[in-house]
């Protein structure tokens, strides 16, 4: 059973830093997409940034630079390194794993193939 939990979400100011961190098991697929997305508030959910296995990432353009997508395999721990955070970044924060190839058209549209969703964790920016 594949299982994806969150947290490290919390209230900043704008400029302030946040991490996040998703803890993944149950996923036996040796290729496999993994990310990051948002759903703010009266909004639709929408792709952070995504790596597949130990290649290089994708990022959403409002978030290149600012933030920083990493995994640790030992931990099974995927991470979100979110600096330099505005007031539009407020949003609820979800980890997602879904099977290999063409990850930064998943990121795109969350739609495309079988995806398996974390509960979410909160981040509010404050300006």
């Amino acid at each position: 059973q594949v299982q994806l939990t969150e947290s490290g979400g919390g209230s900043v100011q704008a400029g302030g830093s946040l991490r996040l961190s998703c803890v993944v098991s149950g996923v036996t697929a040796s290729s496999r997409c993994t990310g990051w997305f948002r759903r703010p508030p009266g909004k639709g959910r929408e792709g952070v940034a995504v790596v597949e296995n130990d290649s290089s990432p994708t990022y959403a353009d409002s978030t290149k630079g600012r933030f920083t997508i990493s995994q640790d395999n030992a931990k099974n721990t995927l991470y979100l390194q979110m600096n330099s955070l505005k007031p539009e970044d407020t949003a609820m924060y979800y980890c997602a794993v879904r099977g290999g190839g063409d990850c930064g058209g998943w990121m795109r549209n969350y739609r495309l193939g079988l995806t398996y969703w974390g509960q979410g964790t909160q981040v509010t920016v404050s300006s």
